[in-house]
């Protein structure tokens, strides 16, 4: 169905992969006015297709691989597809969100969204091309890690064009063909890597897809969108986040900060400080290994590092892998995490559930819970026990499980750093409590980002009390959400990075960014409002270009006010429809490290307290004390 709207082709695809049949799945601009695209567009569209029955690794489940409104429009960061579907990590609704080509590709054949129900009853790699679907076998790919795979991908591809084909791509490595709970989807060097979505198309026996085409991507106001790209592209180069410290160092140059800080998970995140932080942080990566910068499709940031591993140039580590990996088991050498970071891309594993499995491991065998010869700081076997994990062979049958299923055979459970089954990131939340809720109430999991990444509060950006529970709940929400409309419509969330003026950075000692870090905590009732009445936000704020950029380039009237609502609308859908799959308060929870031992025995502040902060989370969104959104508020949203 066409669109009146700039920035969306008009057409999502359903593709029947037990039948290899295609149909045009209906959506309205209605529906895109609520829905907006992405991994909201992808909720809406698995809510009204799941029952809650369905399991992850069935021929029931669907995926649903989603671009935003802004993808490919040449809006800064702009080149982020979605994939959604159910978790088999987790058991509930989730989505991974990845950069690289794919997305920009996908628009470029016609497509705002593609769904893919049942199940290849061969070994299959999917070629797209405009309305061309082509299944081929994959028998040769499958087994492949996936730069080989990949590889071959761009040889098949040019042999049926005759010519160097412009495609995207996205595949899964051994990890994903064997079910590995945590498997990913890679595309190019990207991952959409959380929450096991490999497996599901593993289970799919969907190795790989390939998609090009010819459309033009429409702009409402070409000279307008131009323009203001060019201003925001000003902008993001200026601020000293996305313009110095992303590009200079990258995540990685959040280690020594996270130090600092005492939020830098250690020894299975039984502290939050590693003494030996500064051989594996991002200034000795920037001096000593990284080559180049790279980033995706239209971004000014250039986050990604690039590093030699045995003689090959590869994506280097971001700080994620950095920290778990590091201080995370006890590890000072940084080659060997460039060596697993590689590693673990190749074959398809989620880096973050990986690293905290394997902590986890480590701490069992050292409590004499199971003996299965992983000790901290020992680090000669690892690269086998990658290699095992994705084959299922030995231990790695059992680590390929994630941290929670292991707990649950062989106890631990309270040291088992994850929650709904979804392993935390690297911030260790006792000494930023706000980012503790965030992941416990997080949509898909133990996920810092899907959180409302409150540590950029809490220390890393400004620096407000990181102990005090208080407005800690209602800035959650609004992060959340703003977040949530970021990733619908196609971009990075590093842009939101830049909502803070850079004098509050760039001057910590300054009276004004004083005074912001004082009186932050005491604000919760008027953000509160704001959330309960974003419409008295109508305006475009000079700090936040995304707003104008969705009118100028897609045609919507986007005040600030109306992106948070969107936001909100999204979050609250996908709570909505994994609570048919059983999701409740009591699945918002952390280990009990987190929120029963102070992480500083002298203070017991430094724990988080969730239970009163969740509460007031549940009371802000209008959920009620189990955690469920009411009809009251389903209605207010217009989900239902």
């Amino acid at each position: 169905m066409t669109s009146k709207y700039g920035g969306y082709m008009g057409k999502i695809i359903e593709i029947d992969l037990s039948s290899r049949t295609t149909r045009e799945y209906p959506w309205s601009d209605r529906e895109r006015e609520l829905f907006i695209g992405g991994k909201i567009m992808a909720m809406k569209i698995l809510g009204d297709n799941l029952t809650g029955t369905e399991q992850p690794l069935s021929d029931e489940n669907i995926i649903v691989i989603a671009t935003g409104p802004l993808t490919g429009t040449g809006a800064p960061s702009s080149s982020r597809f979605d994939i959604s579907t159910l978790s088999p990590q987790t058991g509930i609704m989730t989505s991974s969100n990845c950069g690289g080509t794919f997305g920009y590709y996908m628009k470029k054949a016609g497509y705002d969204a593609i769904i893919l129900r049942g199940k290849c009853s061969e070994h299959t790699w999917l070629e797209i091309n405009n309305s061309s679907f082509v299944f081929h076998n994959a028998d040769d790919l499958w087994g492949l890690n996936c730069t080989p795979c990949q590889d071959k991908l761009i040889e098949k591809m040019n042999e049926i064009r005759g010519c160097r084909a412009k495609f995207g791509k996205l595949c899964i490595g051994p990890g994903g063909e064997n079910l590995v709970k945590y498997a990913a989807v890679i595309s190019d060097e990207r991952a959409a890597g959380r929450t096991g979505i490999g497996s599901v198309f593993g289970y799919k026996n969907l190795k790989a897809v390939t998609i090009s085409g010819n459309h033009e991507i429409p702009i409402f106001d070409e000279e307008k969108t131009r323009a203001w790209t060019q201003k925001w592209f000003r902008y993001l180069k200026s601020h000293p986040l996305t313009g110095n410290q992303l590009p200079r160092l990258g995540t990685a140059g959040l280690v020594s900060s996270m130090q600092m800080r005492s939020i830098l998970a250690t020894k299975n995140y039984n502290f939050g400080q590693y003494e030996h932080f500064d051989k594996v942080n991002g200034e000795l990566l920037a001096e000593e290994f990284n080559i180049v910068n790279k980033g995706c499709l239209t971004c000014p940031i250039k986050c990604a590092r690039t590093v030699n591993v045995e003689g090959k140039e590869v994506k280097g580590p971001e700080l994620e892998i950095l920290g778990l990996l590091g201080g995370g088991i006890l590890n000072p050498d940084l080659y060997s995490i460039l060596k697993w970071n590689n590693e673990l891309d190749e074959l398809g594993l989620d880096t973050i559930s990986a690293s905290s499995t394997l902590a986890w491991a480590m701490e069992a065998n050292e409590k004499g819970l199971w003996d299965n010869g992983l000790n901290f700081g020992e680090t000669e076997n690892i690269s086998q026990i990658w290699d095992d994990i994705a084959h299922r062979r030995g231990i790695g049958d059992e680590l390929a499980e994630g941290s929670k299923r292991l707990s649950a055979k062989y106890g631990g459970e309270e040291f088992a750093i994850q929650s709904k089954g979804l392993e935390l990131a690297a911030y260790e939340p006792r000494h930023a409590v706000g980012q503790g809720l965030g992941y416990a109430v997080s949509n898909r999991g133990g996920c810092h980002l899907n959180g409302g990444y409150l540590v950029i509060l809490e220390g890393l950006g400004l620096n407000t009390d990181s102990l005090t529970p208080h407005a800690k709940a209602d800035f959650t929400m609004m992060f959340q959400n703003l977040m949530e409309m970021i990733s619908a419509t196609g971009q990075c969330l590093f842009t939101s990075y830049a909502f803070f003026p850079g004098f509050l950075i760039t001057r910590p000692n300054g009276i004004v960014t004083k005074t912001a870090n004082a009186v932050l905590p005491y604000l919760g009732w008027a953000i509160r409002i704001a959330n309960k009445c974003p419409e008295i936000m109508a305006v475009h704020l000079p700090v936040f270009h995304h707003t104008k950029m969705m009118k100028y380039a897609v045609g919507m009237n986007m005040t600030f006010g109306k992106y948070i609502r969107c936001g909100e609308r999204g979050y609250t859908l996908e709570r909505y429809v994994s609570t048919r799959f059983g999701v409740s308060s009591k699945d918002d929870t952390l280990p009990k490290r987190l929120t029963d031992v102070p992480q500083d025995p002298n203070n017991p502040k430094t724990r988080v307290p969730l239970e009163v902060m969740k509460k007031t989370y549940y009371k802000a969104r209008g959920w009620d004390k189990n955690g469920i959104p009411t009809e009251r508020t389903l209605k207010k949203l217009k989900i239902i």
